[in-house]
């Protein structure tokens, strides 16, 4: 880029959650009495306990929930260094957006624990996306306002800034690289800096509070335009030939020949005439080829008029529904019409297709009350199976209380299992700004409609029972954060946060140990859970400290648990449930791999539990017989190994994309694994790759079914999916095209079985130069 040049970005094109990190607060808090000395005139320093919370405003107006910072104590200085990310886009901003801060201290007794606020546009005058670090001053004693203009602008006014605020901006230049770094020049700078600050906190006598914000920064400047804005940019004008974007108004529009034709040839005076009307050989080849495609396809103009001309004849062709459908145009409000008309004559389609009747492309409400009047028909260990997608599709619905909330919450009225999954899968969306009043009006639903029942429906206990039952799930978990909490502060290793933990639940905590009333296991409702065995309860060794916990049950058995906080378990709970959907698909064709996916349950957008399998690392395994070196250790530490032999795999995290190993193999087979089945050549690797193609034929044939489940979950908000589409399990939230082309729907059964066997082959292969370099390397070590 030469100096005549200046590019930047449009925040309408950045499809990214706004973040931004509290990094701290600078200046001296007044002292205050502590709540023990309030007869004393003595005043005792402030131990104050300080969290930032951060509300944005768009227009003047709250826009999504609030989001505070953890707890920080060790003050002065408070330094968070905590990184928020709301869930708000920002190709979602206006140039009025205002980033809202307020710092509270919760240990002022029975005061409310104000300190101050302050608000900051995120867009500059000259309508560019602030970045880099921003000062911000605090306005003592009031809530940060998030009206249009402000009253608590955190920007310094004009006449009070002085030296130390044009240096900070220089500062700021300087962090993002615009200004050239030279190192002698820069430490004597800094030093002189230090002293002008010293000498302005004297002057003011530290009156002021100041909280410190990080705004990220992008390749180059991002300048807002709103969505969808229609207007002409000027070309940069360089010296090399780079490829120049011309706006052209006509794009996109329709052209007014064909529309009218279009109209002629889609009239209702036709409908008498169509009636009758019978495809050609090559007309019927085409609407087969086309009842062949994808859900997830869209059609092209021809190929929709070709289903909308004979769909009369197409009525007895169940699988032609759903294409029929996306053929109409529903503005207009006579072919809708007519389209409903016929959706009650045609041939009943299947659940899988109904599935897709619910995704977004579909937005009549009679058709998606249609496709809830076809998932009546499924029994509740089918709908559970697409549970969890069920509950995402309410965010396409056209109200509140729509007939697909109802249904669900009546199949939850005689099935617990079903409500206590139903409940949770609820709960966990109402941390979603924009779909939370949608969420939570269900969850109403629900605990209405349940406390209602009767006693003797189910069992023995009445309505309210089983609602409590449920609601001492989310109590157990809420304790169990605390737990977590409390060990996490305790300094030491692992053994000493492990004797915490025990000490806590044979203490203070004993409550836990022996339940008033058993408890439905959230992971599996049916199994009635006790207490807590101490002895028995543990902590594993890694960053985030998830508890390995056992429960005594009803029958006076054991259930394992593993409880985790700071960590999404959302998307390994969706995994977890595609391996278990796979299974009973191949099951269903008798084919039985032997799968025994392991529980998955989010309980929180970063907390959740999973069934505990004991197991030990290939790794440690190896590493124990001595045949094997640290290159295992690196690369199979998430394949474990049950004590029965069977594999167990942990941490889905690459499902999606995002593999963290540079040049992942296209399947995840390791040559260790070959040898464990004997080598290349034995009966078992013939048979293991004779399995993973009959099972590839049999998934291929239910592609439809698990393309629709992944498209009614591209609207979550599940970090790998929400961030960025094109990377995670979709290219194109409606195109699908990344799950689409794993299937290879274009090959028919006997070339799907060439390629996945030379997909076999490539995985292995891929890893064999890389082993017999790392044993090299250690051989070397060791001489």
């Amino acid at each position: 880029m030469n100096g005549n040049e200046f590019r930047f970005f449009l925040s309408c094109d950045i499809n990214l959650p706004v973040t931004f990190r509290i990094e701290r607060l600078e200046g001296i808090l007044p002292p205050t009495k502590s709540p023990d000395s309030e007869t004393d005139s003595t005043t005792e320093e402030r131990r104050a306990e300080l969290y930032v919370e951060c509300a944005l405003y768009i227009d003047g107006a709250p826009f999504g929930l609030p989001t505070r910072t953890r707890l920080e104590s060790t003050g002065p200085p408070y330094c968070w260094n905590e990184l928020i990310t709301l869930s708000t886009k920002y190709r979602d901003l206006t140039v009025h957006s205002q980033l809202a801060l307020t710092v509270w201290d919760v240990s002022c007794g029975k005061d409310d624990g104000l300190i101050g606020g302050a608000t900051i546009l995120l867009f500059n005058g000259k309508k560019q996306l602030k970045t880099g670090r921003q000062k911000l001053r605090l306005w003592p004693g009031k809530e940060a306002d998030g009206s249009f203009p402000t009253t608590t602008p955190g920007k310094v006014p004009q006449h009070e800034r002085g030296e130390l605020e044009r240096l900070e901006k220089l500062v700021n230049k300087y962090e993002r690289g615009q200004i050239q770094r030279v190192d002698w020049l820069d430490r004597l700078t800094f030093k002189s800096m230090d002293k002008i600050k010293e000498r302005e906190s004297s002057r003011n006598g530290g009156s002021h509070l100041y909280v410190v914000v990080d705004f990220c920064s992008f390749e180059h400047r991002v300048v807002f335009q709103e969505s969808g804005a229609n207007f002409l940019l000027p070309s940069p004008i360089t010296s090399t030939n780079e490829i120049v974007t011309v706006w052209d108004p006509e794009v996109g529009k329709i052209n007014p020949s064909e529309h009218k034709q279009l109209k002629l040839a889609r009239s209702l005076t036709r409908g008498i005439i169509d009636r009758d009307l019978k495809p050609s050989s090559n007309e019927r080849k085409s609407i087969q080829r086309i009842l062949k495609y994808p859900p997830t396809r869209t059609l092209s103009g021809d190929e929709r008029q070709l289903l909308w001309k004979f769909r009369f004849s197409l009525m007895s062709e169940k699988r032609a529904l759903t294409k029929f459908l996306r053929c109409v145009e529903w503005s207009d409000v006579q072919e809708a019409k007519q389209a409903l008309e016929l959706i009650g004559r045609w041939e009943m389609i299947d659940v899988c297709d109904a599935l897709e009747l619910l995704s977004p492309v579909f937005e009549s409400e009679e058709v998606r009350a249609y496709a809830v009047s076809v998932l009546e028909r499924a029994d509740d260990e089918e709908l559970q199976c697409y549970l969890l997608q069920l509950v995402q599709a309410l965010r396409f619905e056209r109200s509140d209380k729509s007939r697909l909330s109802h249904f669900l919450v009546q199949r939850a009225l005689r099935n617990i299992e079903f409500a206590s999954f139903l409940r949770w899968y609820v709960a966990v969306e109402l941390y979603d700004p924009a779909y939370a009043k949608r969420f939570y009006c269900t969850y109403e639903i629900l605990e209405e409609n349940m406390m209602k029942l009767a006693g003797g429906v189910n069992g023995d206990e009445d309505g309210f029972k089983l609602w409590q039952s449920l609601v001492r799930q989310t109590e157990l978990t809420a304790q169990l954060c605390s737990i977590m909490r409390d060990v996490r502060n305790v300094r030491g290793n692992t053994q000493k946060k492990i004797e915490k933990l025990r000490q806590l639940l044979s203490g203070l905590l004993s409550e836990l140990t022996y339940f008033e009333e058993p408890i439905r296991s959230p992971l599996a409702p049916n199994v009635l859970i006790t207490g807590i065995v101490p002895s028995e309860s543990s902590i594993f060794k890694s960053a985030l400290h998830p508890l390995r916990l056992t429960f005594r049950t009803a029958n006076g058995g054991s259930w394992k648990i593993i409880f985790k906080k700071g960590d999404d378990l959302r998307q390994d709970q969706l995994v977890v449930q595609m391996v278990s959907l796979m299974d009973r698909l191949l099951k269903l064709e008798n084919l039985d791999l032997h799968l025994t996916p392991y529980m998955v349950l989010a309980t929180g957008q970063d907390e959740g539990m999973m069934e505990f399998i004991p197991s030990r690392s290939l790794a440690q395994i190896l590493s124990e017989h001595r045949s094997i070196i640290s290159y295992l250790q690196k690369h199979l530490d998430n394949l474990l190994l049950r004590d029965d032999g069977r594999l167990f795999h942990v941490d889905f995290g690459f499902i999606l994309g995002r593999d963290p190993k540079p040049f992942p193999p296209p399947m995840k087979l390791c040559k260790e694994m070959v040898e464990a089945m004997g080598g290349a050549e034995s009966q078992y690797y013939t048979r293991f790759k004779s399995y993973c193609c009959e099972a590839y034929n049999i998934l291929r044939k239910s592609s439809n079914l698990i393309l629709n489940l992944f498209h009614l979950m591209a609207g979550s908000n599940i970090p790998d999916i929400a961030s960025d589409p094109e990377k995670g399990i979709l290219k194109d939230p409606i195109d699908g095209l990344q799950v689409q082309e794993k299937f290879r729907l274009d090959l028919d059964d006997e070339a799907s079985i060439h390629f996945f066997q030379d997909l076999i082959n490539e995985s292995v292969s891929a890893l064999f130069p890389q082993m017999v370099e790392t044993i090299h390397r250690w051989a070397q070590y060791w001489r």
